[in-house]
């Protein structure tokens, strides 16, 4: 571990374009569930039913959208969660000089709320929510205090700003993170078992010289690495940091 960490620091100070790529891992320390993982979101048994995938599909949205949103408050809005020391240190070093971009999967928002600035939010933010109608945007607050389906004024269905299933990616959203991903020196993979497609495969648009994989458990990708971690990033932040 000391060694790895050692040529991750060095990695690290080497580089000036550092593209982080972040999945639930990272939020996990923050108190956010993840979805794979054993105790994920995926593998708990829902009061509603039905399963979260089917719950977190577009179709379910159209067709059964209030117990949609029941299920979306509960289960995947977390407004008392805080950056972690993660999050905090890919923003410091952005403040220290170097050139940062963070694509991440998650739907948080705590990459920004840390002070990182150049932030890539493949599935969207809970933050943003608009009016399917005129468009309109909308706080998170807007659709928390809601009373079952969050509406405009307009009539219209107010809809979380996030990528349900059934739906694709924002095009111009993927292309500012595959841009961001071929420019980097390095890239740093945290907290992601890269097992969700299409986001896992932009890996492969990497040009740049060290590859870093930095998750709990071995990736399929870890044999393609400069350094692979299997360790909590917090415990790799705490050991970088000291």
């Amino acid at each position: 571990m000391e060694e790895k960490i050692k040529k991750l620091k060095d990695i690290i100070e080497k580089s000036s374009r550092i593209c982080v790529f972040t999945g639930a891992g990272i939020s996990c320390p923050s108190g956010i569930p993840d979805f794979r993982s054993e105790n994920g979101l995926y593998k708990t048994k829902s009061e509603f039913g039905y399963s979260p995938e089917q719950m977190l599909s577009a179709t379910f949205f159209n067709e059964h959208t209030k117990l949609f949103f029941d299920f979306y408050r509960s289960a995947m809005i977390f407004p008392d969660a805080k950056p972690n020391r993660a999050h905090r240190y890919f923003a410091e070093l952005e403040k220290k000089g170097k050139t940062v971009s963070v694509v991440t999967q998650n739907i948080d928002s705590l990459h920004t709320r840390a002070g990182s600035t150049n932030v890539i939010e493949l599935h969207g933010s809970v933050m943003r929510n608009y009016c399917r109608k005129c468009g309109k945007s909308f706080g998170l607050e807007y659709v928390m205090k809601a009373d079952g389906v969050p509406l405009c004024s307009c009539g219209g269905i107010v809809k979380p700003d996030v990528v349900l299933y059934e739906e694709p990616l924002d095009e111009r959203t993927v292309e500012r993170a595959i841009s961001a991903i071929e420019r980097a020196d390095a890239m740093l993979v945290v907290g992601t078992s890269l097992s969700v497609y299409p986001a896992a495969s932009y890996i492969r648009y990497f040009n740049g010289k060290e590859l870093v994989l930095i998750n709990k458990s071995k990736t399929q990708y870890d044999f393609l690495a400069s350094l692979a971690i299997n360790e909590d990033i917090i415990r790799v932040i705490e050991k970088l940091e000291s």
